[in-house]
């Protein structure tokens, strides 16, 4: 009984941790995207977490928690109707108030990578796809009891896939799909759109970076588990780590130490353990990180130079790719299977294999959602909105006031 509630307390401080990071993204969206859509990005964000929460609570946790039906969804708990008292050797109510945050930041992704030219209202019905249906039907593949863990034995600790590379993907589909902002290309080119507050989007990961110890470390549901502060170490070596790597190469490649990029690199990191922070040594999180912040500036440069995709927060490369590359690297750095450790090559098949399931789906899922909401509202906004900033126009204020 006493590991019950030392447990459910953990897991619900942890859950306050996550929550704070909705502030992060706000931040970092904001700093890094012009001053006259400071209030439609502030607005998106906050009620991203309400919409959000709201729809899995009603229908999404349901789907991602519920009694499995074929390992493909869960058919139970919709509406927390019918609970038990205990969920995971927590509370039940403790373990869900978890994972709504989480569904909440997986939505949040595509925020950013579709800021400043994208409608409100079209956002609003992505998060609600999202957050019903999207997350829940892979979450509940890799956490509740569906094919992808329990058949292939995929691993996700802490969502590198169900989170961030799910959202990282819809992020890339709903950006290619509403279109570059004006005068992000010419001639084919790559122009820079320099975001207003730099500081502002430091303080932004900063806060992510506390978050995430409530992210990674939480995903044990067990305080006493030594995972737990293993999670917090690694997830603090791989954000470091990748914040220097980052800061280094963005000096070599283009002559000085590029603070984007360098802000970026640390959320690389981040991004990049989360799916292996329990069974990564503390040697193999710094590598990982190190590659991380490397991989996501070369990630950048090519949604850039030669998708032309305009992605003015680097979501797609940091969430995107990153949780991609940190799935993928369980089957090289884990200590318990890892092809570096002893292992098979069979484990880094099976995290490919899983990764190229969750991607495929959530590309399409994104695709037809998107598609959807094109035809009934509209994804972009006119031009004389975007010329002028979504503020005054969507929202009737702006976030500064000229004197």
């Amino acid at each position: 009984m006493e590991t019950f509630i030392l447990n459910t307390m953990w897991v619900f401080i942890a859950s306050v941790f996550v929550f704070l990071m909705h502030a992060g993204f706000a931040m970092v969206e904001v700093g890094f995207t012009q001053s006259k859509n400071a209030v439609n990005i502030i607005m998106k964000n906050f009620v991203t977490v309400s919409v959000g929460v709201l729809c899995y609570f009603v229908i999404g946790f349901g789907f991602m928690y519920g009694k499995d039906m074929g390992g493909v969804i869960g058919q139970s708990y919709f509406g927390l109707l019918n609970a038990p008292d205990a969920f995971a050797g927590i509370s039940f109510e403790a373990f869900f108030f978890f994972q709504a945050i989480f569904a909440a930041t997986c939505a949040t992704i595509v925020s950013g990578a579709m800021a400043e030219r994208t409608k409100f209202i079209s956002y609003l019905l992505f998060v609600i796809i999202a957050t019903t249906l999207i997350y829940p039907l892979i979450g509940h593949w890799i956490w509740g009891g569906g094919f992808l863990a329990e058949k292939l034995g995929f691993r996700d600790f802490a969502g590198g896939t169900a989170v961030h590379a799910v959202g990282g993907i819809c992020a890339l589909v709903g950006a290619k799909m509403v279109g570059a902002r004006k005068g992000k290309f010419k001639n084919g080119k790559p122009v820079a759109i320099p975001g207003h507050n730099i500081p502002l989007g430091a303080l932004g990961v900063l806060i992510l970076w506390f978050g995430w110890f409530g992210f990674n470390p939480g995903s044990t549901l067990d305080i006493t588990s030594p995972d737990t502060v293993h999670a917090a170490i690694t997830t603090l070596l791989s954000g470091a780590g990748a914040t220097v790597s980052a800061l280094f190469l963005s000096d070599i490649k283009y002559g000085k130490p590029d603070a984007g990029l360098t802000l970026n690199g640390a959320l690389a990191g981040l991004v990049g353990i989360t799916a292996g922070a329990n069974q990564i040594t503390f040697i193999g999180a710094i590598i990982v990180g190190v590659l991380s912040g490397i991989i996501m500036i070369y990630a950048v440069e090519f949604i850039e130079r030669r998708l032309n995709i305009d992605d003015p927060v680097g979501a797609i490369s940091v969430h995107g790719v990153c949780g991609i590359f940190g799935t993928l690297a369980i089957g090289l750095f884990s200590v318990n299977g890892g092809l570096f450790y002893g292992g098979s090559i069979i484990l880094l098949l099976t995290q490919g294999l899983g990764v190229l399931i969750c991607g495929g789906v959530a590309a399409v899922l994104a695709y037809v959602t998107f598609s959807l909401i094109r035809m009934a509202k509209g994804l972009r906004v006119d031009e004389h909105m975007e010329n002028h900033g979504l503020d005054t126009i969507e929202h009737g204020i702006s976030a500064y006031i000229e004197l």
